[in-house]
């Protein structure tokens, strides 16, 4: 069709004497008009409502190659665009800056500056932080949604040894895999209770026994049973590290390095009881084994494997060192301020318990902290008052920070269980495209698709329709642009 000789069409090309920077054009995106001069648009002539200016003169194909629809008559363009982030993103042509508004998804704003051509330098930079975390959750969805497809997918050119490798490994990490993983999880994390129980039992004097040296030592029983749970924890690690697709890093996690730690000090004990006495003193030895044994305590920190709780708290934690930076800060003030002002008010009376500023240090401690053991108190008039100010001005110090340290954790909570279930809905919603129109498939279906996204990062062509309003744009290789009409959760 020629729309040039249509007459519903009238002739483009009849302005084109008319200066761009008095020209006015009608913009209309998703039923919002707006009215835009060409002053303000050839400010920026890279973006896309700068080209409507010369595309007057390009002819109608130049035209619908930059909107939707064009109105002729009223020199009106459309957009089937969303007009809210429409609206932030124009104040480039007013303001050189674009600041994002509540409530607009950050990724479906950015493929709209994306899509008006408006580069992202011109975004403030406090909105490029909501979008670089956004991109953060989507990239760990991703992740995870490959770690499991990764589980599922069988490779059939693999060797045997590979993929037994692949399977304990799945067995020893990865307790939602199956039902026997499961009580695999349970079984090790019962050992750990019970190898901590043993510890701290064989410290009873009661149950103890006498050995040939004279010396009080851990019932038979209690080392049979300490015994049974290093073997436990020693053939799970091994068994880790034989199957652990990167060695090296599993050597370095900080959770491997906490269970060499809860292992090793049995062994070197073991060793130096055989074979120490030959080259040191007897009493040196059990010394050095007394010392090794206090290391047991490392293995309650192998509760935080196996527990998602205890992994937020350690993260939650980690995020918020500023926070606890200022709580040390603070308190060190108040320690050194009143531990000074307490031992100067004291020295008066007799019988002050306040020998140096270093020993008041420990009351201010106590004090601060509403501990109060009342080893070391003031007796002055004075004295008093400047311990009832030093509590009262810890527990304020104290009570500051604690808001966000709990917001942080919050926060990181929440968010663990917002991707689990997205990385859930994609998996869903991949397994209903991979049925092609059946109502669910089965899970041999699932692993032919996980097989077929071995060549690239999800970039199987059965993995480029997922109509989600949480669609992952790293899973597809096409752009997808929202309209106005889709919502984004």
């Amino acid at each position: 069709i020629n729309m040039a000789g249509d007459s519903r069409f009238p002739d483009v090309n009849t302005d084109r004497s008319e200066k761009n920077e008095e020209t006015e054009i009608v913009v209309n995106v998703g039923g919002v008009r707006q009215v835009f001069y060409g002053d303000n648009l050839n400010q920026y002539p890279e973006t896309r409502l700068a080209e409507l200016i010369n595309c007057l003169s390009g002819g109608y194909d130049s035209i619908f190659s930059l909107c939707d629809d064009y109105d002729p008559g009223k020199r009106e363009f459309y957009f089937d665009r969303d007009p809210d982030a429409f609206k932030c993103i124009i104040d480039v042509y007013y303001f050189g800056e674009i600041h994002m508004k509540k409530g607009i998804c950050p990724i479906c704003f950015k493929n709209e500056m994306e899509f008006w051509k408006v580069d992202l330098k011109f975004l403030d930079d406090c909105c490029k932080t909501h979008l670089s975390e956004k991109k953060e959750e989507l990239e760990e969805i991703a992740r995870r949604v490959q770690l499991i497809l990764d589980d599922l997918g069988v490779d059939a050119s693999e060797s045997r040894w590979k993929r037994c490798q692949k399977y304990i490994w799945k067995f020893l990490e990865k307790p939602e895999s199956s039902y026997p993983a499961r009580v695999i999880a349970v079984l090790s994390f019962l050992f750990i209770l019970i190898s901590s129980v043993v510890m701290c039992v064989g410290t009873i004097p009661d149950l103890q026994i006498v050995d040939a040296e004279g010396n009080r030592v851990e019932h038979p029983t209690l080392d049979s049973i300490e015994t049974a749970c290093i073997g436990w924890f020693t053939m799970e690690y091994v068994l880790r590290l034989i199957s652990s697709p990167n060695k090296l890093h599993f050597a370095l996690s900080f959770m491997n390095i906490v269970d060499v730690l809860a292992i090793l000090p049995f062994y070197v004990s073991l060793t130096l009881t055989h074979l120490g006495a030959k080259l040191m003193e007897l009493s040196n030895v059990q010394q050095a084994v007394q010392a090794l044994r206090i290391m047991r305590i490392a293995r309650i920190f192998k509760l935080a494997r196996h527990s998602s709780g205890l992994q937020t708290l350690t993260y939650a934690l980690k995020r918020s060192f500023k926070e606890l930076g200022l709580l040390l800060m603070y308190l060190a003030v108040g320690i050194f301020v009143f531990s000074a002002l307490g031992y100067t008010m004291e020295q008066s009376h007799p019988e002050t318990l306040f020998k140096s500023i270093p020993q008041s240090f420990w009351w201010a401690i106590i004090t601060m902290t509403t501990v109060g053991y009342g080893d070391i108190y003031p007796k002055t008039t004075l004295g008093k008052l400047n311990a009832a100010i030093s509590f009262l001005c810890g527990v304020i110090a104290i009570a500051l920070p604690i808001h966000p340290i709990i917001n942080n954790f919050v926060r990181y909570y929440n968010k663990q269980r917002v991707l689990e279930t997205a990385a859930k809905h994609e998996l869903e919603l991949m397994e209903l495209n991979s049925a092609e129109g059946k109502p669910t498939s089965s899970r041999s279906e699932l692993e032919d698709l996980a097989r077929q996204s071995k060549e690239g990062p999800f970039y199987s062509s059965r993995l480029k329709v997922s109509h989600s309003d949480t669609f992952i744009h790293l899973l597809s290789e096409e752009k997808h642009y929202r309209t106005r009409l889709q919502s984004c959760k």
